[in-house]
């Protein structure tokens, strides 16, 4: 799928239906007053949702008024970690009836994200939900369905649509600097087992959701997911086709989500992205190349570098000889032109290199004040989602799968 097919598929209904940039107001006193305090609820302050109120609360003019959680310990930690008490509820349709709230934080595992951000959109209020947007392609549709016909303001988790170095980055290759690009690569490899203390056995799988088929897509999607977003954004398109694989190598610890796994996707004109997760090798980090004919882009979470390609027209052709060592040889058999290459590249400059997470949470509160439209909206959340659902069934299944119609909303 082009681009331009892409954003008329996705966009056009969207577009028409609430237009870009008019949202409709929030259901909340907030409506009334852009000067008020946006009070928020949060629905799953675990490890991510206590990182979002860390962030939001460095936001002017943001109170947490209330969360919403099934695990009893997350109430005191979000009290500690606010330094007051908060009220708090074990139904998130409580949390989302109360009147008090201008705005509301869904960080559940993605297995709820269909219910909850389609309830909390319907309920009048803006939603900043976290990524995976939707645990299928159904829940996916179903919040875009839910967005549309709310018109309220929902942007996606996916933070790095917000990092100055990314969108500076991605915009010098949408303008031509490293030439044709055909490939993305995205590693995310760690050492470690991807395991949180568990207190109370019986809460194995409610504190470790990542490890278990009922509640996770593992690493393709708790990690692929900012990756296929940054590939969709570099292509401008979803992707036509996937196949992954996955296994258990390192940690056989009853776990049911792999420990590694490897993804191919297909765009248009033959273009590709590869993600690869490992959780037993640290030395490539988590950093994602953008490759095209003229030169490549190093993208982390800290920084991004260019890298410019030798002029071709100084490579010998294979069949020219070399001299080297003392020997004649032919170009194919010289390590000259073949060797990675070790020098400095070009950093991006950009006016701040602040935490991601933080440039998303204040850009939620700045667009929903303004009445704007997220850049991390439904379409970029649909996009992503699809590809990570698509993907993880293509692991599961052992086959190539098409997107086909799933490529539209």
């Amino acid at each position: 799928m082009k681009r331009r097919d892409f954003l008329q598929t996705t966009s056009t209904g969207i577009a028409a239906s609430i237009g870009y940039g008019l949202l409709k107001p929030a259901a909340g006193a907030f409506a009334q007053s852009a000067a008020a305090p946006m009070r928020l609820g949060v629905i799953g302050p675990g490890s991510r949702g206590q990182e979002l109120i860390r962030q939001f609360m460095r936001v002017p003019g943001v109170d947490i008024t209330a969360v919403c959680d099934i695990y009893e310990p997350r109430f005191a930690q979000t009290e500690q970690l606010l330094g007051h008490t908060v009220a708090h509820h074990h139904d998130y349709r409580e949390l989302i009836d109360r009147k008090d709230i201008d705005a509301i934080v869904i960080a559940t595992p993605p297995k709820f994200h269909g219910k909850y951000v389609s309830a909390a959109l319907r309920s009048g209020r803006p939603v900043y939900g976290e990524k995976v947007m939707g645990f299928s392609v159904q829940d996916s549709r179903d919040i875009v369905a839910a967005a549309r016909e709310s018109k309220q303001h929902y942007q996606v988790g996916h933070e790095y649509r917000y990092a100055p170095w990314f969108i500076e980055a991605i915009r010098r290759v949408h303008a031509g600097e490293i030439g044709k690009v055909t490939h993305v690569y995205g590693y995310w490899h760690r050492n470690n087992d991807w395991r949180r203390p568990v207190p109370n056995p019986k809460d194995e799988r409610l504190i470790n959701w990542r490890l278990y088929k009922e509640s996770s897509m593992g690493l393709l999607a708790e990690l692929g997911s900012h990756m296929v977003d940054t590939a969709n954004w570099v292509f401008g398109s979803m992707p036509e086709s996937v196949f992954a694989s996955g296994s258990i190598v390192e940690f056989h610890d009853g776990r049911e989500t792999d420990d590694n796994v490897q993804a191919i996707y297909s765009y248009s004109e033959g273009r590709r992205f590869i993600f690869s997760a490992l959780a037993n090798n640290a030395i490539l980090g988590n950093q994602l190349w953008i490759y095209g004919d003229k030169g490549s882009v190093q993208l982390t979470i800290e920084d991004a570098i260019f890298f410019y390609e030798k002029d071709s027209s100084a490579h010998l052709a294979a069949k020219s000889p070399v001299v080297e060592k003392g020997m004649t040889t032919g170009a194919s058999y010289s390590t000259k032109n073949e060797m990675p290459y070790r020098g400095e590249g070009e950093k991006v400059k950009v006016d701040n290199y602040e935490d991601a997470t933080l440039t998303a949470c204040r850009s939620f509160i700045t667009d929903v004040r303004a009445n704007k439209r997220p850049f991390a909206d439904e379409l970029v959340g649909y996009g992503a989602a699809v590809a990570i659902t698509l993907g993880y069934q293509a692991k599961e299944e052992e086959r190539l799968i098409r997107f086909g119609d799933n490529a539209k909303v």
